[in-house]
């Protein structure tokens, strides 16, 4: 599982991110880019570019293409990033059959979490408790009578092969169900090329909380305490807070057990985010939580764990691909987190929003970019002034995190 060169088969801020810290534990780099990518800042960062024959996304998505690049470049390891390639249990397949390491879980643990419905079905046979839900795809039949089951209630769909928020949607009524189902199926085929889709109960008035999860490959699991993600827009993530600043310790302890004794259970490798729901309809008395996913990858929002922790995440995953077990990296202690302060993260995307609020993805010019500074503050951006963006990859171009040791409002301050 030694090797000493990572290809980065990612683009932007995080193939950045991805070199850095590869660089600092002494791995040499290779960043690749499509034909039409080569302006990207990520290009500069790592020791070497590859370009790839394509253009857009598909170029990042050619698993063939990639392994292949890797070969060539004499690199023994790929890091994925997120996004693109990083939960394709295909690639790690590819990669074994390659004598290349995949930085990130396992196949089967990609097949798993990769397949909302079945995660379901391993969360409970861990103990730890679900929506009301059925826990396989369903036909539109089926769904119908779920939410009649509901009394009132409304429920939400989502693609079994989902993440982002894409083929996900609220149905609130029976005459809406049909239209909805249909476009969550179609938006399901063309985000993950399976339509697909289950239902769940949904909670109107909820918490996200996710746990962040590490194992090595000898079976131990250790964590890294919560993030709050709550604030979101259409299902996908804009705000991320670590820790949970109103979360009671008693809460935040029966989530993280819950977390790791799912994690444990299915000898969960490499880095992971255990995801949540805290209802929190009621003011008062018990607030039940419920398992919602699992992100068998490095998260976007990786970085106020890392800042009120003091770990550098993306090295634990280079180091736990590896095979260096979790009481060498000094995080066999189930009690080693220990938030120091707040740390939150907002996200800077390239969007124009219409007159209806629509929000759609914006191209142009960079005529300036200026990345905030200061004490307790980070920017992870791939952005410079006369960089002309485009609509053919994701709208984000920068990360905003602010950390504070002190308590949650100097965090804000900042």
């Amino acid at each position: 599982m030694n090797f000493d060169a990572v290809l980065i088969a990612n683009r932007g801020e995080i193939a950045i991110r991805v070199a850095r810290a590869a660089a600092e534990l002494g791995l040499r780099t290779v960043a690749v880019y499509s034909q039409d990518d080569a302006a990207s800042l990520h290009t500069r960062a790592a020791d070497e570019a590859h370009r790839l024959d394509g253009i857009g996304a598909a170029a990042y998505l050619d698993e063939e293409a990639i392994v292949q690049a890797a070969k060539d470049t004499g690199c023994g390891a790929i890091h994925p990033g997120y996004g693109f390639l990083a939960e394709r249990a295909s690639l790690a397949r590819r990669c074994a059959d390659a004598g290349i390491v995949l930085v990130g879980p396992k196949a089967e643990h990609l097949e798993l979490f990769g397949d909302k419905a079945r995660a379901r079905e391993a969360a409970v046979a861990a103990g730890v408790p679900v929506l009301n839900g059925l826990d396989r795809a369903v036909p539109l039949d089926e769904a119908r009578n779920f939410l009649a089951s509901l009394l009132g209630g409304a429920m939400i769909i989502k693609a079994v092969a989902g993440g982002g928020g894409r083929g996900t949607r609220v149905v609130e009524n029976a005459d809406e169900l049909e239209a909805v189902y249909q476009r969550c199926q179609s938006e399901a085929r063309a985000s993950f090329g399976v339509e697909d889709v289950y239902v769940e109960e949904f909670l109107t008035r909820a918490r996200h909380i996710e746990v962040q999860i590490l194992g090595d490959v000898h079976g131990c699991v250790a964590h890294l305490g919560e993030r709050e993600c709550s604030v979101q827009r259409r299902h996908q993530k804009v705000v991320e807070i670590a820790p949970a600043p109103w979360l009671d310790d008693g809460l935040r302890r029966a989530i993280i057990a819950a977390a790791v004794r799912f994690a444990e259970r299915e000898r969960y490798a490499n880095l992971g985010t255990f995801e949540f729901l805290v209802d929190v309809s009621d003011d008062g008395g018990e607030r039940p939580f419920v398992f919602i996913e699992t992100n068998a990858r490095l998260q976007v929002e990786h970085t106020v764990t890392e800042e009120v922790m003091g770990v550098d995440l993306v090295q634990l995953q280079l180091r736990l691909a590896q095979g260096i077990p979790l009481d060498e990296l000094g995080l066999a202690d189930p009690d080693i987190a220990r938030p120091r302060g707040y740390a939150i993260q907002t996200r800077v995307n390239m969007e124009t929003f219409d007159e209806d609020g629509t929000v759609r993805p914006a191209s142009g010019t960079l005529t300036a970019y200026e990345a905030p500074t200061g004490p307790g503050v980070r920017t992870d951006g791939f952005g410079y002034a006369g960089y002309r963006t485009s609509t053919a990859f994701d709208s984000l171009l920068a990360k905003v995190i602010a950390h504070s040791p002190l308590a949650f409002p100097a965090a804000i301050a900042r």
